[in-house]
């Protein structure tokens, strides 16, 4: 479980997370989704611990983050950030091994999660050995997947991981990533601008704006139920999409 308690996070004299708050249950999918400059990125980085609040607490499986070791703590996180972050020198076996060569897995070790990983994803083995350049864009966001769960974390963060990706890709990345999901039941924050997206994913959906959450729950509860005018112009502007 993770629990962000009365959250406030400034950079320089603005203000980007306003008391905010929230709750995670664990093996749940949760989509973050508002207005570009709203939070949502810096919520996901709070949680990895990539920044720290100046007022209140993150916590996660009940210990506050700042008693974790930093390092032990992100072992335990998956991160994809947008346009995937692969390293262009790497090869895509390079990309996703890196950490676990760094804690002296074995090249067996390595292999076989590897083995497991394409399976999972659904990336072709004989394409390990490529750099990023090589392979397509889903491929790339397959290979950040897979470098983001070769750890086995019990948490999975995903800032926009489709965003830049064409409809076609998209659309059967967005169905093998519900697949997966569903798979590992591991802990997902998904952040997106997509509402369709926010709801194909989403256990729950959250609206962030100007750093807090408006409303939280099922884009159905959104369409019946918004809670101020906010929500109703937010669902009203992509109503064409749904």
């Amino acid at each position: 479980m993770i629990t962000l308690k009365n959250i406030t996070k400034c950079y320089g004299s603005s203000i980007v997370i306003d008391d905010l708050s929230l709750l995670v249950q664990s093996g749940s999918t949760t989509v973050l989704i508002g207005p570009s400059g709203c939070g949502k990125s810096t919520t996901l980085k709070l949680i990895n611990g990539l920044v720290r609040p100046e007022k209140g607490s993150v916590i996660i499986n009940n210990q506050n983050i700042n008693d974790y070791d930093i390092f032990s703590l992100r072992t335990k996180i998956g991160y994809v950030i947008q346009d995937g972050g692969l390293f262009p020198h790497l090869t895509a076996y390079e990309n996703v091994s890196i950490l676990a060569s760094y804690l002296g897995w074995g090249k067996q070790s390595i292999s076989e999660r590897l083995g497991e990983l394409c399976e999972l994803t659904k990336f072709p083995s004989e394409a390990l050995n490529r750099f990023p350049v090589q392979i397509s864009g889903g491929q790339r966001q397959r290979v950040s997947l897979m470098r983001a769960l070769m750890l086995n974390p019990d948490i999975l963060l995903m800032d926009e991981p489709l965003a830049a990706l064409d409809p076609l890709i998209r659309y059967d990345l967005q169905n093998d990533l519900k697949q997966i999901f569903s798979t590992l039941n591991k802990t997902v924050i998904l952040v997106t601008h997509d509402i369709n997206e926010a709801d194909f994913f989403g256990d729950k959906i959250v609206l962030i704006k100007d750093g807090s959450v408006v409303q939280e729950g099922t884009l159905k509860q959104f369409v019946e139920y918004p809670s101020n005018s906010f929500v109703t112009k937010f669902i009203s502007a992509q109503r064409k999409h749904f």
